[in-house]
């Protein structure tokens, strides 16, 4: 499909899905795949520079150090560093010149300033395009301008199967839609939607058909880069194949970053993993499985109904069986299009496009989108920004605020809790790269600036931060109104983000006088709130964590309209927040306490062997809007992956029983025996992460550890690929000789161990507040065995 290039083009508009930069001819050449409401286009942009700042003091040096280098310039520009020194521009005609550039300036020490920013990616900023772009011409030539164009985009979900060592592959599932095909490598007898090939050279023939004909804006898939792509590139190289998968003539590329992550270059094409997907979305699992999350999220799973064993089901699928496998192959396809619909992760991905300008495929990006939504105002406001992560980074800033806790087991706590504290305080306290800048100059009137920690003062007048947050917060509340959870999920998450970067050398921003500004503002708000609530209502406020406070009302709390009270203590305390800030700093306060809980039971616990209270664990009985009640956790064994669900369903049971005031005694006496008895085994299993890899596990090898390494050492005889990588999960059962995964289970299983390590910790975190004793109540139940 050729490039748009012609002046009638004018009227097109479109999502740009994938982006690339080149040199053609010796220029510098942008390429924006745009999805439009018919199809999708490549937009060329030629006549663009690549583009970095350094201080003008530096010019005449550095302009010596590019001279041969034609096509880079160096120009005056009325813009400022924010250490107020002027700064000069520096273009480059072609890539092979600005990386050339970049590096003899870097050598001879000169700083640069925005450097990093690629000219695709920076095109799109200063002309603010986050989403829809609209082709115009300037000059003749192709220019793209910001349009609020989102098309509907059409989603595939691959999936391979292959053999035990991944070197040849047997089948490929595509679903498209309503449509579905399998692509069976050798003979199947004929059925709708299978299509048999003579060979893996056929297989990926007919692959490459398919994509053409399909025609998809996103692919999609479950470790789709990481394995799917990477196999398929394998298998067309060794064959001597070209896998064009895009929307070009350019084969399939999967590259694996320095930190391990794999990316896929299609263009044309967006690639999304599911894994990644839900994780940048927010969303929690124990595992990250499909089989897993499938069941958590959608209620079913594979077809193969043994997944741990799979892989040897799968090879005999194909012998013996080989219309089991497509079904098999293509269910998978089918799971991960409604996981992906269950979690509205394109809705997400499209609104987060809309408002920060990340790409779709962009994992993470907290940094990248902060950029993209500050730079623009820079720029405007006739600065650059700093060098990379150049502020202040010796000072000392400590993370959220979390209170001394008073243990115990407690009946009626309310929770209030600030809505975006973070945000909050930097609308209200002006906290602000730019209002830093020219607020530490020394030149601007007392009544215009706020005060900060470790020396900050912020120029309220042209702090840019606290307006961006601004207009986030009202969009938040608008998408609420309007129930767009895609939309109002995006936002929330960028609003913390926009605090979370300015702390971490990742941020071009970052300055520990920006972050301590903002969290010991944090620290001192909970502080004088619990202060005040004793001090005024003459409740006991027992713990505090980063914007919550928990009050406790009393034992003997009547609990009449206990949730109007919350409510009207809520704003009680907003109306003085308000007051307080006028009164000291003379600003308005952004600041919004909410009634978010009632508890008519509440434990505090203990940290382990000490008299001290925890932190961030606690449990209750929380009163539900409808009158209903709903047992939480948080910190402890029920929402702990590290525990066994033997702990995890111990403690809900046993605290559920405790809470509403029932007898226990006898459900912890018989769950022991039942543990001996051997009728608790499949709930005895750990699964721990992989965090690294396990020959780089020297000093201390963890149960889970050994017990990978066990099975990797059985499959190593047995002539297999490794069964984990970074990330993946092991289960392993402790028996009287050590941790043993799952798969490779030979030796009895100690329960001891079990009731000393999963049970007794567990029972203890409450028992004491009710003055009994696990030991005690199991001891004679233990003689027994």
């Amino acid at each position: 499909m050729p490039p748009l290039m012609s002046p009638e083009a004018d009227s097109l508009v479109g999502l740009p899905l994938t982006r690339r930069q080149r040199d053609h001819r010796g220029r510098l050449q942008l390429s924006y795949w745009l999805r439009t409401a018919s199809g999708a286009e490549e937009v060329l942009i030629d006549g663009e520079s690549a583009v970095a700042f350094l201080r003008e003091s530096d010019r005449e040096r550095a302009a010596s150090l590019v001279a041969d280098l034609r096509g880079c310039t160096l120009r005056p520009l009325a813009l400022n560093s924010l250490s107020h020194e002027p700064v000069c521009g520096l273009y480059a005609d072609s890539l092979a010149d600005w990386h050339e550039a970049l590096s003899r300036l870097q050598q001879a020490g000169i700083g640069l300033m925005e450097e990093d920013i690629r000219p695709v990616d920076r095109y799109l900023i200063e002309r603010g395009i986050f989403a829809g772009a609209r082709l115009t011409h300037r000059d003749g030539k192709p220019a793209l301008a910001r349009d609020p164009f989102i098309p509907s985009l059409r989603l595939l979900s691959l999936d391979i199967e292959t053999t035990l060592r991944a070197d040849r592959i047997l089948s490929i599932a595509l679903q498209c839609g309503e449509e579905e095909v399998v692509l069976f490598n050798g003979e199947i007898p004929p059925a709708a939607g299978i299509i048999p090939c003579a060979g893996e050279r056929a297989l990926l023939v007919a692959l490459m058909d398919q994509m053409r004909r399909m025609n998809p804006d996103l692919l999609i898939g479950w470790n789709v880069i990481g394995f799917d792509l990477r196999v398929l590139e394998q298998r067309a190289r060794a064959l001597g194949i070209r896998l064009c998968l895009g929307r070009d003539d350019q084969p399939l590329r999967v590259e694996q970053s320095q930190t391990g992550r794999w990316f896929a270059r299609l263009n044309g094409r967006v690639v999304l993993d599911g894994i990644d997907t839900l994780k940048g979305a927010t969303w929690q699992f124990e595992r990250y499985s499909l089989e897993f999350v499938a069941r958590e999220l959608l209620g079913r799973g594979k077809l193969i109904h043994d997944p741990d064993d799979r892989g040897e089901e799968i090879q005999r699928l194909y012998r013996e069986e080989p219309e089991a496998l497509a079904r098999y192959n293509l269910e998978d396809c089918r799971l991960v299009t409604e996981i992906f619909e269950k979690a509205e992760l394109v809705p997400y991905l499209l609104e987060r496009a809309r408002l920060t300008g990340l790409a779709l495929d962009k994992v993470g990006g907290s940094s990248q989108a902060f950029d993209n939504l500050y730079l623009p105002r820079l720029h405007r406001a006739g600065f650059v920004a700093p060098e990379y992560a150049s502020g202040q980074g010796d000072l000392e800033v400590p993370g959220g605020f979390v209170m001394e806790s008073r243990p115990g087991l407690y009946r009626h706590v309310l929770v209030l809790d600030f809505k975006s504290l973070y945000p909050s305080i930097i609308r209200s306290f002006q906290i602000d790269p730019l209002g830093l800048a020219l607020g530490t100059r020394g030149d601007a009137p007392p009544e215009a600036l706020v005060p900060g920690f470790h020396h900050a003062i912020f120029d309220r007048r042209h702090a840019l931060l606290p307006g961006i947050i601004e207009r986030l917060w009202g969009a938040r509340d608008a998408a609420k109104r309007e129930g767009n959870s895609a939309l109002s999920q995006a936002i929330k998450i960028q609003m913390n983000a926009c605090y979370g970067v300015l702390g971490s050398r990742v941020c071009r921003f970052f300055d520990q006088r920006l972050s301590g500004s903002i969290t010991l503002r944090g620290h001192q708000i909970l502080q004088q709130t619990a202060e005040h609530i004793e001090a005024t209502y003459g409740h006991t406020v027992i713990y505090g964590d980063t914007d919550s406070v928990f009050v406790w009302l009393g034992d003997d709390w009547p609990d009449r309209d206990t949730d109007a009270y919350g409510e009207r203590l809520a704003a009680e305390l907003n109306h003085w927040w308000r007051e307080q800030l006028r009164q000291r700093f003379d600003i308005d306060s952004a600041l919004e306490l909410q009634y978010e809980a009632h508890y008519s039971r509440f434990l505090m616990p203990r940290m382990r062997h000490s008299e001290k209270g925890s932190k961030k664990r606690y449990a209750g009985l929380k009163r539900q809007s409808d009158g209903n009640e709903a047992m939480v956790f948080r910190g402890l064994e029920s929402v702990r992956t590290d525990w066994t669900p033997l702990a995890r369903e111990f403690q809900q049971a046993l605290y559920d029983c405790i809470f509403h005031d029932r007898p226990w005694r006898f459900m912890l006496q018989q769950r022991v025996r039942a543990v001996f008895a051997g009728d608790c085994d499949e709930d005895l299993v750990y699964r721990r992460r992989i965090r690294q890899p396990l020959d780089a596990y020297t000093r201390n090898r963890p149960p889970h550890v050994r017990a990978a390494q066990q099975l990797e050492d059985e499959r190593r005889r047995q002539g297999l690929p490794p069964a984990y990588r970074v990330g993946d999960s092991i289960a392993y059962v402790i028996t009287v000789n050590g941790p043993e995964p799952v798969e490779l289970l030979r030796s009895p299983i100690d329960y001891q161990h079990y009731v000393d390590k999963q049970l007794l910790p567990v029972a203890d975190t409450i028992l004491p507040f009710i003055g009994e004793s696990f030991a005690q109540l199991v001891a004679p139940q233990i003689d027994l065995f």
